[in-house]
């Protein structure tokens, strides 16, 4: 059976896994877990269910824990996230007590006897009052836009972050005053997983034909949580001005996640914004979805992720990775990875996304050549075998650095 380090060396060249192999053979042996809320659900979920059988592949000894939280906890943490982002959220202290305690509890059910722990968001940020002595190294790694966060909650939850011995952040607006070094790295999508996996054009009309989505018009497309900070009421907005002139569907397809009980309450609102237009579908998908989210993107015309925050969006990632042009809002990390004209377009409100949707549908080779770049960039920094060599190169400077964290080259690295 071909191991998928195999598989990826056809996408990416021999080159690229050689020195991923010659990185970890300087590491062995070297133990590492990883951390996160959600097995399903969300970006973090899948970028891990895409990078730790690499990891094992290559001889490093890694697992994946989950924390588990009852109703509040995760009430409390999406507050943290929304705070993080920007909103400004009342979070009193019998919630940020339940929040530690949940923390506490966990600890006392897992064990980090390794070498390394990465400890991704604030829903397990905590862990480390409790298990700092069962492993060599802690890096917290924050996916959220946290350049401009609630400072009471940003307070907070720094008195834990302190205590890492690295933190990684998406962008450098993203970084915090922290008293260790920090770390840019980008996330990545998994090109052989369900969701970016090559699928045959048959594949493709079966998943339409299931789902009831006819495709007599150009199809414009957001997949995403149903999230306010994702604004789909926005894109149906656009959507309303473009349908008025020009013949189109439009999808809005989201999943749910175990850790965001705001999720049913946003869905709601959507539905509401889009009652009484035919032309407009709404899809609730199971967080485990990949395999039709891909369909959905590879027969979509246009993708939207009007995002008015966000922390890197992958969904853009993967919606370059189809060859399609992606309209993206001017948030996070999507301003990375679009440039208008070249590999997509960036916007700030619905009148402006309206504008570039009329505009890909009157000038469709413009899409074309633009899906052809967006493909090429996402091959050359964005897939999981660069953000798998980051990692290594972490470990690495930290390893070398030694317990006192003397020899670490600066306060921010750029890997």
């Amino acid at each position: 059976m071909t191991s998928r380090l195999e598989q990826l060396e056809q996408i990416v060249g021999a080159p690229v896994i050689d020195q991923l192999r010659r990185m970890a053979d300087r590491l062995k042996p070297l133990s590492l877990a990883h951390v996160n809320s959600t097995r399903i659900g969300g970006g973090v979920a899948e970028l891990l269910n895409g990078i730790i059988p690499l990891w094992n592949e290559l001889g490093i000894d890694t697992r994946w824990e989950v924390i588990e939280g009852d109703q509040a906890f995760f009430e409390v943490t999406k507050a943290m996230h929304n705070a993080l982002q920007g909103f400004r959220t009342i979070i009193g202290k019998p919630m940020l007590d339940h929040y530690i305690e949940v923390n506490r509890r966990n600890a006392e059910r897992l064990d980090f006897d390794v070498d390394f722990v990465v400890v991704n968001d604030p829903q397990p940020a905590y862990l480390i009052e409790f298990m700092r002595k069962q492993a060599k190294k802690w890096i917290w790694r924050c996916h959220i836009d946290a350049s401009k966060p609630d400072r009471h909650v940003w307070r907070f939850l720094r008195e834990a972050v302190k205590q890492y011995d690295g933190s990684i952040f998406s962008m450098p607006g993203f970084s915090r005053n922290l008293p260790h070094p920090q770390y840019l790295l980008y996330p990545s999508i998994d090109p052989l997983s369900d969701k970016n996996r090559e699928l045959s054009a048959q594949e493709v009309s079966a998943v339409m034909d299931r789902l009831r989505i006819k495709r007599d018009k150009p199809i414009i497309l957001q997949v995403s949580r149903f999230d306010s900070f994702k604004d789909p009421v926005g894109v149906i907005e656009a959507f309303r001005m473009v349908h008025a002139h020009t013949p189109c569907r439009l999808v809005l397809a989201g999943g749910e996640a175990t850790d965001d009980p705001e999720g049913p309450r946003i869905f709601a609102q959507v539905q509401e914004a889009a009652h009484g237009e035919p032309d407009i579908t709404l899809l609730l998908l199971h967080p485990e979805s990949h395999y039709e989210v891909n369909a959905l993107q590879r027969a979509a015309d246009i993708i939207v992720q009007k995002s008015v925050r966000e922390g890197f969006g992958l969904t853009v990632t993967e919606a370059m990775w189809k060859g399609k042009p992606v309209i993206g809002g001017a948030a996070g990390g999507i301003v990375l990875q679009l440039r208008n004209f070249r590999t997509g377009f960036l916007v700030s409100s619905p009148e402006g996304c309206a504008l570039r949707i009329r505009y890909l549908l009157r000038h469709p080779e413009v899409g074309q050549r633009m899906g052809k770049f967006a493909k090429e960039f996402v091959r050359d920094y964005l897939l999981v075998t660069r953000n798998l060599r980051d990692y290594l190169a972490l470990m690495l400077l930290l390893r070398g650095a030694g317990d006192d964290g003397k020899g670490l080259p600066g306060r921010t690295v750029v890997l």
